[in-house]
């Protein structure tokens, strides 16, 4: 059987965690979670199309325990469900899917380009639209709004 919950993303790789493997924790969502989660993986579908390139998730949703683990925020969307962490390789750099994602119609709360690394995007209740670029210099965090 298929763990699929929308068209191009399994519940196996929205909730995958090093750490919880390593420390045998369950992270897999349960009730109003796993429902935020359907309906995110549905939202990333809207970003597939977008970019018309395979998406490759770093991090999905994270229960607390993990989500404290690996220095998460206290309010972290991926806790509810409600945020991704990912590459589009092929279709270009960090900052040229986050330009694209930005410039779309698409609905989010915000995109982050997080240190030319990978972009989180979330979505959740509020759709603010923010977008944020991350960088360290001199080993501080620099956020900078565009």
């Amino acid at each position: 059987m298929s763990d699929k919950i929308s068209q191009y993303f399994t519940l196996q790789e929205l909730t995958k965690s090093q750490y919880a493997t390593r420390k045998g924790i369950s992270n897999l969502p349960t009730g109003i979670y796993m429902q935020n989660l359907v309906a995110t993986a549905a939202k990333m579908d809207e970003v597939r199309k977008l970019l018309g390139k395979p998406i490759y998730v770093s991090s999905g949703y994270r229960n607390p325990a993990v989500n404290d683990a690996v220095g998460g925020s206290p309010t972290s969307s991926h806790m509810t469900g409600q945020a991704i962490d990912f590459t589009c390789p092929e279709f270009g750099t960090v900052q040229e899917v986050f330009d694209a994602i930005r410039k779309s119609p698409l609905r989010y709360d915000q995109v982050l380009n997080e240190y030319d690394q990978w972009c989180h995007l979330g979505f959740g209740d509020r759709l603010r639209h923010e977008q944020w670029i991350y960088k360290r210099v001199n080993g501080d965090v620099v956020k900078t709004r565009v």
